[in-house]
């Protein structure tokens, strides 16, 4: 008699690193669970994480398979050539993901059906994809939506329907008025809200994204949040009320998860020996994650404002970080008067950075995956949100939690309040404050990861309502 197969998971991740981070980290936690997974990358993104890995670089899940779990790896291509840059293109790019994409997903998923036919197989995508319902219709698959931002960033969108009978979809752009009718959300300001639901972002790819994203969500049968229960409770309960939403965030800190698998998309520098050498607590942390582009004129003020406060500083610049074609974004003289003061970088291992005594502060873009890291670290925050769900994120890191503060008050950057805020936050009158609340989110987090924690008790439910409708 034949052994009864594990339930069969096909995954793909959105291709940027705040998504796939997560995401390998979910099919990790899956296979721990026996399900046999399919990891599929975008042929891009594999050669890109290859070229950082010489030791896995045709499968980059082999070791993890070595340690026993069932862990398969492909690719699929998003039909441009791999010389093509998709940031630099990316509404050309975006507009035609969303035309061409979902047939070759579609063509993949049946292929991979049909190599396998005795498998109960299942779709497991994330939520930004616009295509996972028509898909797993058409298959018959159980649809996993898989969110990797806050639950309040996935609830304002969810109710789009609620922000439009406000008046508050398309959202004129400086208007400032309370959001206080949707389930689960106490309230915020307009604000507060995402950029693509302003009017000035409706021409905007993202816009078109998330809105057809959002209603092939409602078709989904189980919907996973990479954020933690205790934070965000009122939301989520909000929503389990309308469809299956579980908390199973922060997924990157699950007990036994494996660090063999290349999720960086960039070559780390170490900064371990530079860290060793400063004192606990005296060195700001600042970056703006993986993708995000920013001007010239904000970096200047940064960099006049960090010489001014006059702290130690590690400064992550890629060499994309900028909207400019120049090939020095610092100030002249920034390099030679920072000395043993400040290390500029183009990327590193974050959670390792962060996890250091000698960083007392962040200073951040607020992507959700930086602040998550940031709080599981104990580590305090300045926030300068730019786009998508970062200045949700700041309103809950600042004015909800209290483990932040924001770097400016006004519109317009300044060097002068950039070393006021710097400054406060390393040793100022509110630096223990944000301290001590900052370790009681930390201590939150990592009960919450404990044995008989939130994270596996929610884990763990979703894991048997699956198995129950598989």
């Amino acid at each position: 008699m034949e052994r009864q197969k594990n339930p069969h998971a096909i995954m793909i991740a959105l291709p940027y690193q705040g998504h796939i981070t997560p995401f390998i980290n979910l099919s990790i936690k899956l296979a721990s669970k026996n399900f046999s997974i399919t990891f599929v990358h975008l042929e891009f993104i594999h050669h890109k994480l290859s070229q950082n890995n010489t030791k896995t670089k045709d499968d980059l899940f082999s070791e993890a398979r070595e340690s026993g779990l069932d862990i398969r790896y492909t690719t699929i291509s998003d039909g441009f050539p791999l010389e093509f840059d998709r940031d630099l293109h990316l509404d050309e790019y975006w507009d035609a993901m969303l035309r061409d994409f979902p047939a070759r997903v579609d063509e993949f998923v049946g292929e991979v059906i049909k190599s396998d036919p005795n498998s109960v197989h299942f779709l497991v995508t994330d939520t930004l994809f616009t295509w996972p319902a028509t898909i797993a219709k058409k298959y018959d698959l159980i649809n996993v939506s898989f969110w990797t931002e806050p639950a309040l960033v996935f609830s304002l969108s969810y109710h789009i329907h609620f922000l439009k009978e406000n008046g508050h979809f398309p959202c004129k752009d400086n208007i400032e008025e309370v959001i206080n009718y949707l389930p689960g959300v106490e309230s915020l300001s307009t604000m507060d809200l995402m950029p693509y639901l302003k009017e000035s972002g409706l021409s905007t790819i993202v816009h078109k994204i998330v809105l057809k994203a959002f209603d092939e969500v409602k078709k989904s049968d189980f919907i996973l949040h990479n954020t933690l229960y205790e934070f965000e409770s009122k939301t989520l309960s909000a929503l389990t009320k309308i469809q299956p939403n579980y908390a199973i965030g922060p997924i990157n800190f699950s007990r036994h998860i494996t660090n063999t698998v290349t999720k960086s998309l960039r070559s780390e520098s170490d900064c371990t020996n530079w860290l060793n050498s400063k004192s606990p607590g005296s060195v700001l942390y600042i970056s703006f994650g993986s993708f995000i582009q920013t001007s010239k004129h904000v970096i200047e003020e940064i960099a006049y404002g960090l010489l001014l406060s006059d702290v130690n500083f590690i400064w992550i610049v890629r060499e994309d970080s900028v909207n400019s074609d120049d090939s020095d974004v610092f100030p002249d003289g920034f390099r030679d008067e920072i000395n043993e003061k400040g290390l500029v970088i183009t990327w590193c291992d974050q959670i390792k950075i962060l996890s250091s005594p000698a960083i007392g502060g962040f200073l951040t873009h607020c992507g959700w995956n930086s602040v998550l890291e940031s709080m599981w670290c104990g580590v305090p925050m300045i926030c300068y949100p730019l786009k998508y769900d970062q200045p949700v994120n700041r309103k809950l890191v600042v004015d909800d939690w209290k483990i932040g503060v924001n770097l400016c008050d006004g519109k317009l950057i300044d060097r002068k309040e950039v070393a006021e805020k710097i400054g406060s936050l390393m040793s100022g009158v509110n630096s223990e404050g944000l301290r001590k609340e900052s370790k009681k989110v930390q201590g939150i987090l990592q009960n919450a990861m404990e044995v008989g924690g939130s994270f596996e008790k929610n884990f763990n439910q979703f894991v048997e309502d699956l198995k129950a409708k598989l």
